[in-house]
């Protein structure tokens, strides 16, 4: 049976603008289904340029099935005029579901389908294209067949997955995590603020709410209990970043490293250091260390600059590059892309300060650039580190999330946020 699908109260754009990122850049994984069936097709090594059409990675307990890529990380389908062979000669509903999906992520939320976006996707960042409702039908046939892809079957409250964890292990209902969801997008729209205050202010709440048993208080207690703590966020969360302690050094050393993270392409024509080696990256990582001297360049899209440029007040963002980044968050938040399944099975409050963290590392990207955030280099920023969201690995290792803990906990994130926001 099919599930409504429910896109976000806020003005998102996309349609298919040929950049390459998706053909050039990612490893697409193949069902048993979708491997059956480029079998069938027949395909010739001659036909793909002496590959074969997928190959089999990773360990022998998790072994994968990906389609094929050459040296330059494109796709062993995509041909030289930049269109998808299986498209040209099956047809496009033949294609692997992923290629057909992107940049869309569809995530089960109780009796209903939450549409996300990769902000990767060049077209995603810069809004272009048709708007998100007017993709439902597709939307909703591809919703059906990730069902069935991934096994999802309806349990007796009708939802195809359980509720995200909270951080102390205890799931609230969908009812009841559905309003602290809410409540930070509630956040996130209040526009009198800066984006950089809405962000700290959800912070705020996550602190106050990690504390309480909120298995204990449901339905209209909750929402009391969310209205109280938002209004008390008002008055605790300062106004202005120049109000909070610049961030510490220990607070300065995790989030070069997250930065490094988040900047780091392993693979595909934006590919960075990596291309030269292990050697080249061991040198990056010590560079992010210091934090003098040049920013090695781990992504190729990176400006040439060093670490002080990024350390320079440039005032508060425009207001279309404060919409930009509410579009982001907002759509990140509403359709639970930073918890759970989408993002490998973090709890609640720890997706969320992991998607919190990539404000100040946008932030600090932008600001490589000689002239600064404008809209152009904060959208660019933006699909650089949204690119490892919810498919970097490294993200959810125990050692990343000991770092990130350490930085919202300690206040460190609110105060990097509100640094890399003079």
């Amino acid at each position: 049976m099919s599930r409504p699908i429910r896109t976000l109260p806020v003005v998102q754009n996309w349609d298919c603008h040929v950049t390459g990122t998706c053909c050039k850049e990612y490893r697409v994984t193949l069902s048993p289904d979708e491997v059956e069936r480029l079998q069938k097709q027949n395909w010739s090594k001659e036909e793909l340029g002496g590959l074969a059409p997928f190959k089999y990675t990773g360990p022998f307990w998790r072994r994968v099935v990906q389609l094929n890529h050459r040296e330059d990380g494109s796709c062993v389908f995509l041909s030289p005029e930049g269109r998808c062979r299986i498209h040209e000669k099956h047809g496009y509903e033949t294609k692997p579901l992923p290629c057909r999906l992107f940049p869309f992520v569809l995530v089960p939320v109780a009796d209903h389908w939450r549409v996300g976006l990769r902000f990767a996707c060049p077209s995603a960042a810069a809004n272009k294209g048709r708007a998100l409702p007017e993709h439902g039908p597709d939307l909703r046939r591809f919703a059906d067949q990730l069902a069935q892809r991934e096994h999802l079957s309806e349990a007796s409250d009708g939802s195809l997955t359980p509720p995200p964890r909270f951080d102390n292990g205890d799931r609230l209902t969908w009812p009841d995590t559905l309003r602290v969801v809410d409540v930070l997008l509630s956040i996130l729209a209040t526009r009198k603020d800066g984006l950089e205050r809405r962000m700290r202010k959800c912070l705020y709440l996550a602190e106050q709410l990690r504390r309480a048993r909120l298995k204990d208080i449901s339905g209209s207690r909750l929402t009391d209990l969310l209205e109280l703590l938002r209004s008390d966020a008002e008055v605790s969360v300062p106004m202005a970043p120049p109000q909070l302690p610049p961030p510490n050094w220990v607070g300065r050393i995790l989030f070069r490293q997250a930065c490094a993270l988040f900047t780091r392409k392993d693979h595909g024509p934006n590919r960075g250091l990596a291309a030269r080696g292990r050697l080249a990256l061991m040198r990056a990582a010590w560079q992010f260390a210091r934090g003098s001297g040049a920013v090695p360049r781990l992504h190729a899209r990176m400006p040439e600059a060093d670490f002080n440029q990024a350390e320079r007040p440039r005032g508060p963002l425009s207001r279309s590059a404060d919409e930009l980044l509410e579009r982001y968050y907002t759509i990140k938040v509403g359709s639970l892309q930073f918890c759970g399944p989408a993002s490998f099975g973090l709890p609640f409050w720890e997706g969320f300060e992991l998607l919190a963290h990539t404000l100040p590392v946008i932030l600090w990207v932008a600001r490589l650039h000689p002239d600064g955030p404008t809209d152009e280099n904060l959208t660019l920023a933006l699909t650089i580190v949204d690119d490892h969201i919810g498919f970097n690995r490294v993200l959810a290792s125990y050692r990343q999330r000991a770092s990130f803990a350490i930085l919202a906990r300690s206040g460190q994130l609110s105060r990097l946020i509100a640094w890399y926001s003079r």
